[in-house]
This record gives C-alpha cells, structure tokens and sequence, in this order.
C-alpha cells in the first residue's frame, strides 16, 4: 500500500470471509504493528462473523522506528488505507477504526472528513489521556466527527477514565455508543478472580462490534 506525500509504502492484510456482508480497515496502536497477537484475534474473530478486515502498518512501524509519525502522517495513511479497502472489497459496506492511537488517529481523519465511503468507526481502547491522567482534551475533535461511532472499553483502563468515557459519550449523543467490557484493561484482558477469561472478553468485543454495524445497515435500509 502506497502513501502519499514521502510517507513511501506500508504492508497490509487483507482477510475476506466467503460471506462476508462488511468490512473493517483495522489500524494498529501505538506500540506493536498490525501482525500483533492482538490484532489477529480481532480480525478471526471478525472473519468467523462474516467481516472482512484490512489490517495495515504505520509508516513508523513499518519502518521499525519507535517514536510514531506526526499526527499528519498518520492521519493520511489511514486515509490511504480506506481508500485501498474501498478498491479491495467493492461494494461490501466499510467500516474503521482501530486498538487505542490507531482508532485516535481514524477518528481525527474522521473529523477532516477524508474518509468517504465509510459507514461507521469502531474503537478499541481509546486512548481518551495520557496514562493516568484523566482529561477529555484528546475528544475535543469529535464533536466534528459525524458518523456513528462504537467505543469499546474496559473499566480497568488507564488511558481511559470510565466515568469520563460515559460522559464523553454522552456528550455526543446519538452519534456515540459506549460498550463497556467489565474488568478490563486497555487491551481488554480481564482479572481472574471476576470469574471471566480472555475468550469472554474477546467475545463480547466481536459481539458489539458485529451487533454495531449491523444497526448501522438496518437503518440506512
């Protein structure tokens, strides 16, 4: 996948169920690429639900830097990759959004309105502040974001305050929904003694997301 502008090529992955009724351009978050293990449970999870995922790399990551692009960057690479999975997958009805940084950066190309084609986003831990620094400042930009939006969080997150998340997504009324997975951290994983595994976590994710977009195409039926 090319971009644009000196960002030079990135790698992608494609999966494309037999069935599949949607599709989902996937970004990575800020510390590991798209073949994360993470990453991969997501888009199987998804794949087994009928979903076509696009998965992609950051010029940084690809590169094998660890200081991230600038917002700008990242921003056009998201865009770029929308439009790759607006070629790839034809008329399958497209979704975006990502783990944490890579969902910041595709609601903030979201805000800019670069993402034509694009039904609805879907975040993973979004990374709302600074670890342990609670503060709505990193939302201000959705207030220009008019597409529905999902937001998956766990209630252990640090870079999410859960009351400040309710609130927020409050504040974006219908436009936003909040799915809240009960004992989990940033990457969802759950305590042991809440008497849940990863799979339930990992589960309730796919199930969000699938029942998300599904509502999303019942209404524009």
């Amino acid at each position: 996948m090319h971009v644009s502008e000196g960002a030079g090529d990135v790698s992608a992955l494609i999966a494309t169920p037999p069935d599949a009724w949607a599709a989902y351009v996937f970004a990575h978050g800020a510390g590991a690429d798209m073949r994360h293990k993470f990453l991969e449970e997501v888009s199987a999870l998804l794949f087994d639900a009928g979903v076509a995922t696009l998965r992609y790399n950051f010029p940084y990551m690809e590169g094998r830097r660890r200081a991230p692009d600038s917002p700008a960057r990242l921003e056009l690479t998201v865009e770029t990759a929308v439009r790759e999975a607006t070629a790839e997958f034809g008329e399958l009805p497209l979704f975006a959004g990502g783990k944490s940084m890579g969902g910041r950066m595709t609601s903030q190309a979201a805000a800019r309105a670069i993402l034509p084609g694009v039904r609805g986003l879907i975040f993973i831990g979004f990374p709302l502040h600074p670890h342990k620094s609670p503060s709505t400042a990193r939302a201000t930009h959705l207030d220009r974001v008019h597409l529905p939006m999902l937001f998956v969080q766990g209630t252990r997150d640090d870079l999410a305050d859960i009351t400040l998340m309710r609130a927020m997504c409050s504040s974006l009324g219908s436009r936003a929904t909040l799915h809240i997975i009960e004992h989990g951290d940033h990457s969802l994983a759950v305590l042991k003694k809440s008497g849940r595994t990863a799979a339930d976590a990992m589960n309730e994710l796919r199930d969000a997301a699938v029942a998300f977009m599904r509502q999303i195409l019942k209404e524009k039926q």
